[in-house]
């Protein structure tokens, strides 16, 4: 029976989960495995892996064959390296003191780049935001500018007006006292 470690799709339409799993290379593609090694969620940035290294490497050391993507899956959190390191143990090159050392060091670099990303992405939200409120603010200040400028030039508007009534009767209140001095005389 060949082995093959691979990924088994979980999740709704256009929102993927996988399982890592361990499965008879003859059955289906989310049919029936024989451990389940981890999950991975490639909808999150950076994408959320959780991987039981030991059962990897277990079935890694038992002949089990990863596909591409649970390859660059075990590559990325230190399976491949800890079994070609135990490799090197059973040929006598290295102790396992030194390979764990090794391992150790290795997960503690990868550990720094991953808070790297993420702290650089969560900069860059900030930033992203920062940017969307100084542009609300903005458009904010501009519209109240308008209705300023709207509200003054309604009232500018209005106040012509009750001055060309008060000039209306002004002028017409003489003519009414000529008209009533004609009609006396």
């Amino acid at each position: 029976m060949s082995v093959k470690i691979r990924l088994q799709r979980h999740g709704k339409k256009q929102k993927p989960f996988y399982w890592v799993v361990a499965a008879d290379a003859r059955s289906k593609r989310d049919g029936k495995y024989l451990e389940k090694i981890g999950t991975y969620n490639p909808n999150t940035n950076p994408a959320t892996i959780e991987l039981n290294l030991d059962s990897a490497v277990k079935w890694l050391h038992n002949g089990a064959q990863p596909t591409d993507t649970a390859k660059a899956i075990l590559s990325y959190k230190g399976a491949l390296l800890k079994h070609h390191l135990d490799g090197g143990i059973r040929k006598g090159a290295l102790t396992q003191e030194q390979a764990d050392a090794k391992l150790a060091a290795w997960l503690e670099a990868k550990a720094g780049k991953v808070d790297a990303k993420k702290e650089g992405l969560t900069k860059a939200q900030a930033a992203d935001k920062a940017k969307a409120f100084k542009a609300e603010q903005e458009v904010n200040a501009k519209r109240l500018a308008a209705a300023a400028q709207a509200e003054a030039d309604a009232i500018a508007a209005a106040t012509p007006a009750v001055e060309e009534v008060a000039e209306v009767e002004a002028e017409e209140a003489p003519a009414a006292e000529e008209n009533n001095e004609t009609t006396e005389a």
